[in-house]
């Protein structure tokens, strides 16, 4: 991989060179710098690695990146947003708009089962429980790689036109219990308004394809996340004779089969892929009794906000239906988890030179539209953003033996890493050199 990587450096100095952007004119001295940071990133990325932090809880986290920060002598290092977040500012020498590039910095309640010589041992606390705590998204990495784009952008600041925001993000994989958190938390305390909020963003997702690999979608690419809670009370009764009450348990078994009905049967498919999925049924402590309750819950996964709101809906309908057809009775509670994540498509276009000269062109693909949700499109419910997969999967490995996201086994290639951060920091110098175009 490392001479891969070697090759294809030499492919996008060249083609820095021989671009015509004006902020990149220098290409070579800012080629340079991005590679010599490649091994301070790594070294990040196998810190934050090792000392994981859920959501809401990235207290070391946040102190180390506003540490890391401050050395650079950015113009402002601002903590405890969103609870744990960090946001420094840099302004570069040139004027120009301001832009935001983002990280998000929690971990999960995972096992790590990797075996890497600085896997993670640490313990934390998750809805009241001691659990595992892991790296098992990539967050790790984006934070090294945003880390890694500030430092070059800090040695470049005379060759920056504008100003540009490291959004270091807590909780993007939920805030634990009823806490508030995530990016909607930084935007209720004003990251995206004042005279100095940025007009455009850009975020990165590391995922399991093709190490160096850059992957977008214009338009929707990652879903709409909804959490999906009901409750059936039926009447309790002895499990032999089920007539004397109202069974909560036959009841929720139709409700778990007629929603998968409801995205095939009662919605436009034209307009969108939509997923019902429930997760978990809980009822009962005895195979002869017949509880009051069962709580069902799960999630819903859309890709246009019409659909969306049509789906919770008919969702609602059918539950009350059945539980009523049954004797019993139902509450449904929606909550929204994560809106679409989306490609600006004109940012999209504007910024595609950028991305082919950071990946080199045969490296930069469109993707498929992504289920799995993000809350990076609270961002762009306020401003144009970009959310694209960097790929740190082994090419050597098939893809479907490729541990995904969530997995106890995730790990990347750090090669992938060097990619990420010349994203990073070709979004904030091309931004204003290519408003004109």
């Amino acid at each position: 991989m490392r001479n891969l990587r070697n090759t294809i450096a030499i492919t996008l100095l060249g083609a820095c060179l021989s671009n015509s952007l004006p902020a990149l004119a220098a290409g070579q001295p800012l080629e340079a710098a991005i590679a010599a940071s490649e091994d301070q990133v790594i070294a990040w990325r196998r810190h934050f690695h090792q000392h994981p932090e859920l959501s809401n809880r990235e207290f070391e986290t946040a102190k180390t990146i506003a540490a890391a920060l401050r050395k650079l002598k950015l113009d402002s290092v601002e903590t405890g947003v969103a609870h744990t977040g960090v946001v420094g500012t840099l302004v570069g020498g040139k004027p120009g708009p301001v832009i935001a590039l983002r990280a998000d910095m929690d971990a999960l309640p995972v096992a790590e089962q990797t075996g890497l010589p600085f896997a993670s041992t640490a313990r934390g606390e998750y809805n009241g429980a001691e659990v595992p705590v892991m790296h098992a998204c990539g967050h790790d990495a984006h934070v090294a790689m945003l880390l890694g784009a500030a430092k070059v952008l800090a040695e470049q600041r005379e060759q920056l036109a504008g100003t540009v925001k490291f959004v270091f993000q807590p909780a993007e994989e939920g805030p634990p219990g009823d806490e508030a958190g995530g990016a909607a938390l930084m935007i209720a305390e004003g990251l995206l308004s004042g005279k100095d909020a940025p007009e455009a963003i850009i975020g990165l997702h590391v995922w399991p394809n093709d190490a160096g690999e850059i992957t977008y979608r214009a338009g929707g690419f990652m879903a709409a996340a909804d959490n999906l809670a009901i409750t059936v009370t039926g009447r309790q009764t002895h499990g032999s004779s089920p007539w004397l009450g109202v069974d909560p348990v036959y009841t929720a078994a139709q409700i778990t089969t007629a929603l998968q009905g409801l995205p095939g049967r009662h919605l436009d498919v034209t307009r969108g892929p939509v997923v019902v999925t429930v997760g978990s049924i809980h009822g009962g402590v005895r195979g002869n009794i017949i509880p009051d309750t069962v709580t069902l819950s799960g999630t819903l996964r859309t890709f246009d906000m019409d659909v969306r709101d049509d789906l919770h809906e008919k969702l609602r309908n059918t539950v009350t239906a059945i539980a009523a057809a049954n004797g019993a009775s139902a509450e449904v509670t929606i909550t929204e988890a994560a809106p679409v994540t989306v490609n600006d498509p004109a940012l999209l276009k504007r910024m595609m030179p950028t991305l082919e000269r950071a990946a080199g062109a045969a490296r930069v693909q469109e993707g498929p539209a992504i289920t799995g949700a993000e809350d990076f499109g609270y961002f762009e419910q306020h401003i144009p953003g970009l959310f694209l997969h960097l790929g740190v999967g082994d090419p050597d490995t098939p893809r479907t033996e490729r541990p995904a996201n969530h997995s106890p086994y995730f790990d990347i290639e750090e090669d992938a890493l060097i990619t990420g951060v010349r994203t990073l920091v070709g979004f904030a110098m091309d931004y204003a050199a290519t408003a004109e175009q």
